[in-house]
């Protein structure tokens, strides 16, 4: 005796097995739609709640962030200044100009405060006047 054979295959229930050579198209069942609904409700609440999410996240790390922000600005001014001095020392005799004054106020500077100890008490006196004038305090000692 032969055993008897099924042509019964286990289909999952969104595959149509009586049309066969038809695709039915996925989520055509109305639990899909649902399921599908329920994402959509997910993501415009987070997207709703975004906001509230960023403010509370940018509060917590607000210090991080703002030294971050002004590391990253110093590096910019920084290589800012260096591509100007080397677009400046690309000009024939502006190098060597601004080097001779360079010279020139230090050797004025030198004379006018360094050399006698009358104008260097000057020089001490308009330092503290400049740093009360900055940091805002009234009775420093002198240096």
């Amino acid at each position: 005796m032969e055993p008897e054979v099924k042509n019964e295959i286990n289909t999952p229930d969104f595959i149509n097995a009586e049309d066969t050579g038809k695709l039915t198209p996925f989520g055509t069942e109305e639990n899909t739609g649902e399921e599908w609904r329920e994402y959509v409700d997910k993501a415009t609440e987070f997207v709703a709640d975004l906001p509230k999410y960023l403010s509370e996240f940018f509060g917590q790390y607000k210090s991080p962030f703002v030294t971050i922000g002004l590391l990253l600005a110093a590096l910019i001014a920084v290589r800012l200044v260096l591509a100007i001095l080397r677009s400046v020392n690309d000009i024939p005799l502006l190098a060597p100009t601004f080097e001779l004054i360079g010279l020139g106020y230090t050797a004025w500077f030198v004379y006018r405060y360094l050399l006698r100890a009358s104008n260097r008490k000057e020089l001490v006196n308009d330092f503290n006047e400049l740093k009360s004038q900055v940091l805002g305090h009234r009775n420093n000692p002198p240096l």
